[in-house]
């Protein structure tokens, strides 16, 4: 059996096992081709178009309700234990189906995506079923940390590409292009990406753009490849050329923030320790300001099946426990070298945490491929 397998088949025996016993007799979950996370751990889907709602019966066959034949079709084919149909109003052949079921405690996930015919019929529970899914979800088996480990390796790999492709005069859609096509001939159709670069007027990340990159650019991105239906990511800055001395103090403070994140996961340790670890040492070199929400969103979040899980904030009293995964990233801006991102994706031990990134952390690259 093959590991996607094995992983599906262990998410299907946890989930059932965790709905009798909150004594949820059914679980209703929607989801759509940028927000899958819920579908994936259920029923090991990934909708590509449309709404897709699943229907969990314990003891029984899934049932998958989507809007177009063809995604019915491919569905069907992907995932051939499971009744699938295409219907025009997947919401309400779904509600009709479990009307038929007369249960009286019937779970809807997620609560915060759920479409309105859904969430007005089901909301009751739905937030009991999606409190215990995110549970499933943010504590990993160590199957699925395998599965996040996987993905930050070829992160590591993906990145040395983007390295030696951000060269003088290539514009970063092009930059971006050679990146997405070495995932793709990697087998990886998913891949989480977004970039910046320029100097102290670049404030965030984003889409690429028509820009050309230039000699001591800071050039910043964020890739997240999926692996078995897990994401990773890693976060990194270069520069184009030798770096400057402001370029390198800055620098510095985010290496400093990274390795206090790091040394603050552990067993018992919340995502807000995590986050005030890294807060605390941009607040010491004087840059409190930076770390508010005017200038960043996240420490960090959670890695797993979905790109931005659990958020890595101050005031997240998530526990961490082993085999939890998530990348730590001081990700802001710097008033003299502008924005700047460095993160590593780490799994959780029993005494700590196992760092699964291996991209060196230096900031310098020579102008003619990298360094």
């Amino acid at each position: 059996m093959d590991v996607g397998r094995r992983l599906a088949e262990e998410r299907e025996q946890r989930l059932r096992t965790a709905m009798q016993q909150a004594g949820l007799q059914a679980l209703v979950v929607a989801g759509d081709a940028w927000r899958s996370d819920y579908l994936r751990y259920a029923v090991d889907l990934t909708p590509m178009e449309g709404l897709a709602v699943a229907l969990v019966v314990p003891g029984a066959a899934t049932r998958v309700f989507v809007e177009h034949p063809a995604e019915a079709r491919r569905i069907a084919a992907e995932l051939p234990g499971c009744s699938v149909g295409w219907h025009a109003d997947p919401q309400r052949s779904a509600l009709e189906a479990v009307a038929a079921l007369a249960f009286e405690r019937v779970g809807l996930a997620p609560a915060p995506a759920a479409p309105a015919l859904l969430a007005r019929s089901l909301g009751a529970q739905a937030p009991l079923a999606t409190r215990l899914m995110d549970e499933l979800m943010v504590r990993k088996s160590p199957l699925e940390a395998d599965a996040v480990a996987r993905a930050t390796a070829l992160a590591d790999e993906g990145y040395d590409v983007f390295r030696r492709a951000a060269v003088p005069g290539k514009r970063e859609f092009e930059l971006i292009a050679e990146l997405e096509a070495w995932f793709r001939s990697r087998g990886c159709a998913e891949n989480f990406m977004i970039m910046g670069s320029g100097g102290t007027e670049v404030r965030t990340m984003r889409p690429p753009g028509d820009r050309v990159l230039q000699p001591g650019d800071l050039v910043t991105t964020e890739l997240t490849p999926c692996v078995d239906g897990y994401y990773a990511q890693i976060c990194r800055t270069r520069v184009i050329g030798e770096p400057t001395a402001v370029q390198r103090a800055a620098y510095a403070v985010f290496e400093q923030a990274l390795d206090a994140g790091i040394a603050a996961v552990r067993p018992g340790a919340t995502h807000g320790d995590v986050a005030r670890a890294q807060n605390d040492v941009f607040r010491a070199h004087g840059l409190g300001e930076y770390v508010t929400s005017q200038y960043t969103r996240v420490r960090g979040h959670g890695m797993g099946l979905f790109v931005d899980g659990v958020h890595v904030l101050e005031d997240v009293p998530l526990v961490l426990e082993p085999d939890m995964t998530l990348i730590v990233h001081p990700n802001t801006y710097h008033p003299q070298a502008g924005y700047i991102v460095l993160g590593d994706t780490v799994r959780v031990t029993a005494d700590g945490c196992q760092v699964l990134t291996r991209t060196t952390r230096s900031l310098a690259q020579l102008s003619r491929g990298g360094s």
